[in-house]
């Protein structure tokens, strides 16, 4: 596919993800357009180079770069393309399409809307969300805990604030899937009983039964939690897959770029990075597949 018609159908599909607020986060027919891009396609690659990183293929996006919108209720940072917020250089990195920063009012919320064919993985960082769902899951996601749903051949679901009262606040996370039409299935853990203070810790994976949730997708994630500074070095699982840092709270550097709250950085043509955690720091480490 060349990139022109790749640009194009992103800007169709974000954009029938996002008609009104009340539904901002559709996606009936959304993303199944660009899921057919060709394997050989490198999605992601088409950021803008970032010259500071010369020993690796590197990508860098300032917090005060990403889209923003404010609903009254809802307050949004996209990292990526999405409703909105049209860059036909910040589409995705590789399978990660949507990396969106939420702050929902108390009381307030999505209203029932329908996802196909996506991974999406819910981080809250303050405050807790209600989920309702038409598999018939209805659950609270609090701070602390990570859920994930494939949404497969199709599911309807809603989320809401679950306090009348103070703000939540939440990254939600899309990959495209690695299987299509699969069943949709739900599944929520708490993180905080496998989290190691000062250490990365797995929260994500492609495997049932391992640590954290799991999704169809070959994709690792991790959360760091850094009382002190450290240096850290990570290694990616697969050849294939890229690695994107997002900087939830404090500072850190990567290779040689320095890192600031919710900026993010993805690395890809490396088996390894190295991270200094800054004092107080709370990294999101994204290994994906820079392939579809």
């Amino acid at each position: 596919m060349k990139r022109e018609d790749f640009i194009k159908k992103g800007f169709i599909s974000s954009l029938m993800a996002m008609l009104v607020p009340s539904v901002l986060k559709a996606e009936s027919e959304t993303y199944r357009v660009e899921k057919k891009a060709s394997s050989e396609n490198h999605l992601g690659y088409n950021h803008m180079p970032n010259s500071n990183v010369k020993t690796m293929n590197t990508v860098l996006h300032k917090a005060n770069t990403r889209g923003s919108a404010d609903h009254d209720w809802l307050k949004v940072n996209h990292t990526f393309s999405f409703a909105n917020y049209q860059n036909p250089d910040r589409m995705n990195f590789g399978v990660l399409r949507v990396l969106n920063d939420d702050t929902i009012s108390g009381g307030k919320g999505f209203n029932p809307h329908p996802h196909n064919n996506m991974e999406i993985i819910t981080i809250p960082l303050e405050g807790s969300i209600k989920h309702k769902d038409n598999m018939g899951n209805s659950s609270v996601i609090a701070h602390g805990d990570v859920q994930v749903m494939s949404a497969g051949k199709g599911v309807v679901h809603s989320e809401f604030n679950a306090d009348e009262n103070d703000d939540l606040k939440l990254l939600q996370i899309w990959l495209f899937a690695n299987k299509q039409n699969v069943e949709p299935r739900y599944q929520q853990i708490p993180i905080r009983e496998v989290e190691t203070k000062n250490e990365f810790y797995q929260i994500l994976s492609p495997y049932q039964g391992d640590q954290g949730v799991w999704i169809h997708q070959n994709a690792w994630f991790h959360i760091g939690e850094f009382d002190f500074k450290k240096k850290v070095n990570y290694k990616t699982h697969s050849s294939e897959n890229g690695i994107y840092a997002f900087i939830i709270e404090g500072k850190a550097q990567i290779e040689s770029q320095s890192l600031e709250k919710r900026d993010g950085f993805g690395i890809w043509n490396t088996n390894s990075i190295a991270i200094q955690a800054g004092e107080n720091s709370k990294i999101l480490l994204m290994e994906v597949p820079m392939k579809i």
